[in-house]
C-alpha cells in the first residue's frame, strides 16, 4: 500500500465509522454467531502474495462484523461500558499515525508532559487532594497489580524483589467478598498466593460495604498467628452490584496498622466528577493508591486507566529498573513513566484525554453520567412495580440487579440468554447472596432515555410467565 491508497482507504474508513455509529441501533447488540463460525472462514495458512485492499475490506464486512459484539451500541447494558467518544477516536487515529513509543521523557517529551497535566486535570475533576500524583496504566488490573507489588515491597522493607519470598513471613492482603477478581490475579502474580488473600464479609444494606469490625479482627488474628499483614484493597462501585466500602473507616484501619491501601474505583470513579456522588467514597483522601478507568464511563477509548498515588516514590522504588541505555543524561527533574508501570513500552494515551475533556468540558461529561444515573433509578422503580419482577439490589449510581420472581438459577440464566439472543439489548448475570440475578447498568456514551424504555419493554416482554 502506498500513501495515495492509504489516503483513499483512510477516507473510506472514516465514512464507514460514521455510518457504523449512526446505524448501530439497527444491529443486534451481541454477536449472533456460534463458536467456531468465524475461524472456519479464515484460511489455515497465510497468503504468499499480497491481496487487494478491496478484497480485505469485503472480507472484513462478511467475516469480522457478524462476530462483533457492539460495545458502542446504545443499548449495551451488560458489564461496564468501554466507551469511545468521537474526539477520543480522532486522537487515537493521530497516535496510530505517529506511532510513538513513550516509555521515557526523551522518547516523546510531549507525551510525558501531557500525561502529567491530564492526570492532574482528572485529579481536580474528582476532587482528590493535591498531594496525589497520577499515571496512566493500561487497565485497572495493572494498577491493582502495581499497588499489590508496592504493598508487598513496603511490608518486606524493600527486600522482596531482591531476595524473593521463600524465606519471608507469609504476607496477608485484605479485600471484601465483593471485590473484583483482578485482585486475585494480582495476588497470584505478586507471589503472595491465593491462600493469603483474606476476603472480608460485607454488611447487609444497599452499599454492601466491607465489615470494618471483621477486617480489624482478621488483621489482629493474623498478627497473633505470625503472619505479616501487608495491605488492604477497598472498592467503590465493585463490578457485581456496585458495592462501596466505607472508606473513612477501612482506610483509617489501614493507617492504624501501617498497611498500604489501594482503592479500586474502576467504574464508579468517573462519577466522582459529579460532587453529589462523592459521598460514595468519603474518606478516599486517606488512600495510598486509587484507580479509575476513563475508558469506562468518561468516553476515553480503551485503554486508559487513571492511577493516582499519594507517594509515587514507593511505586517507583518497587518497579524502576534503569539500565544505561534508558538513562536520560543532562536533564534533571523529569518523569519517566515507564518506571511507574509494569510494561516498559508505553502508548501516548494522554492525547485522547486532552481531546475528550476539551471537546465536552467537565459539565458535558457530568450531564451524561447524571442522565445515566437518573434513568437507571427510574427504570428500577418501574420494574419494581411489575408483578413478576423482584428488585434484588437497589441502584448504586447506574447499576442495579433484579430477577424474574420464582425462577431457579438455571431458569434465570435461560432468561438472560433469551434476552440477549433477541438482540435488542444486552444484559448479563451476577450472583448475589448465593443466587443468580440479572445485572443492569447504563453507561454507553450515546444512550438515550428512549433506549432505556426499549430495555424495559424487552425485559417485560420476554419474561417466562
Amino acid at each position: 500500500m502506498d500513501w495515495t491508497e492509504f489516503t483513499r482507504w483512510g477516507t473510506w474508513i472514516s465514512q464507514w465509522a460514521q455510518n457504523y455509529h449512526l446505524t448501530l441501533r439497527n444491529r443486534p447488540v451481541r454477536a449472533q454467531v456460534k463458536p467456531g463460525e468465524i475461524i472456519a472462514q479464515l484460511p489455515v495458512s497465510p497468503p504468499e502474495q499480497g491481496e487487494p485492499m478491496q478484497q480485505i475490506m469485503d472480507d472484513f464486512e462478511s467475516v469480522v462484523m457478524p462476530g462483533i459484539t457492539h460495545w458502542q451500541h446504545p443499548r449495551f447494558f451488560a458489564y461496564f461500558p468501554a466507551n469511545a467518544a468521537p474526539p477520543s477516536m480522532l486522537a487515537e487515529m493521530l497516535v496510530s499515525t505517529m506511532a510513538p513509543q513513550c516509555m521515557l521523557w526523551q522518547t516523546s517529551p510531549a507525551a510525558t508532559e501531557m500525561e502529567t497535566r491530564m492526570l492532574d486535570w482528572l485529579r481536580q475533576a474528582i476532587d482528590l487532594p493535591n498531594h496525589f500524583s497520577g499515571v496512566i496504566q493500561d487497565s485497572a488490573s495493572s494498577a491493582t497489580l502495581a499497588a499489590v507489588l508496592t504493598m508487598r515491597e513496603k511490608a518486606l522493607k524493600w527486600s522482596g524483589n531482591q531476595q524473593g519470598l521463600s524465606q519471608q513471613p507469609r504476607l496477608r492482603v485484605y479485600a471484601s467478598s465483593e471485590a473484583h477478581s483482578s485482585i486475585n490475579r494480582a495476588i497470584w502474580i505478586s507471589g503472595i498466593g491465593e491462600e493469603n488473600l483474606v476476603r472480608i464479609p460485607c454488611l447487609k444494606g444497599r452499599l454492601r460495604s466491607m465489615d470494618p469490625v471483621a477486617l480489624e479482627a482478621a488483621i489482629k488474628a493474623d498478627l497473633s498467628s505470625g503472619f505479616l499483614p501487608t495491605g488492604i484493597v477497598a472498592c467503590t462501585g465493585a463490578t457485581g452490584v456496585g458495592s462501596c466500602d466505607e472508606l473513612s473507616l477501612v482506610l483509617q484501619i489501614a493507617r492504624d496498622y501501617q498497611l498500604y491501601s489501594h482503592v479500586d474505583a474502576a467504574w464508579a470513579g468517573a462519577a466522582m466528577i459529579c460532587p453529589e456522588y462523592r459521598q460514595l467514597w468519603h474518606g478516599v483522601k486517606l488512600a495510598d493508591s486509587v484507580v479509575f478507568n476513563p475508558h469506562k464511563w468518561l468516553g476515553a477509548q480503551f485503554d486508559c486507566s487513571a492511577h493516582f498515588l499519594a507517594n509515587p516514590e514507593d511505586l517507583v522504588r518497587t518497579l524502576a529498573i534503569e539500565p544505561e541505555y534508558l538513562k536520560t543524561h543532562g536533564t534533571d527533574g523529569i518523569i519517566n513513566y515507564s518506571e511507574w508501570s509494569i510494561p516498559l513500552g508505553r502508548r501516548f494515551r494522554a492525547l485522547k484525554l486532552w481531546f475528550l475533556i476539551r471537546s465536552y468540558g467537565l459539565e458535558g461529561l457530568r450531564l451524561r453520567i447524571r442522565n445515566h444515573v437518573n434513568w437507571a433509578e427510574g427504570l428500577c422503580l418501574r420494574l419494581a412495580e411489575h408483578e413478576h419482577i423482584e428488585i434484588v439490589t437497589q441502584p448504586i449510581l447506574s447499576l442495579f440487579s433484579f430477577k424474574p420472581k420464582g425462577l431457579a438459577d438455571a431458569a434465570v440464566i435461560d432468561y438472560v440468554n433469551r434476552v440477549n439472543d433477541d438482540g435488542r439489548i444486552y444484559l448479563t448475570q451476577t450472583r448475589v447472596d448465593g443466587q443468580i440475578v440479572v445485572r443492569f447498568q447504563i453507561g454507553q456514551f450515546d444512550a438515550t432515555e428512549a433506549d432505556v424504555q426499549i430495555a424495559y419493554d424487552v425485559i417485560c416482554e420476554l419474561l417466562p410467565l
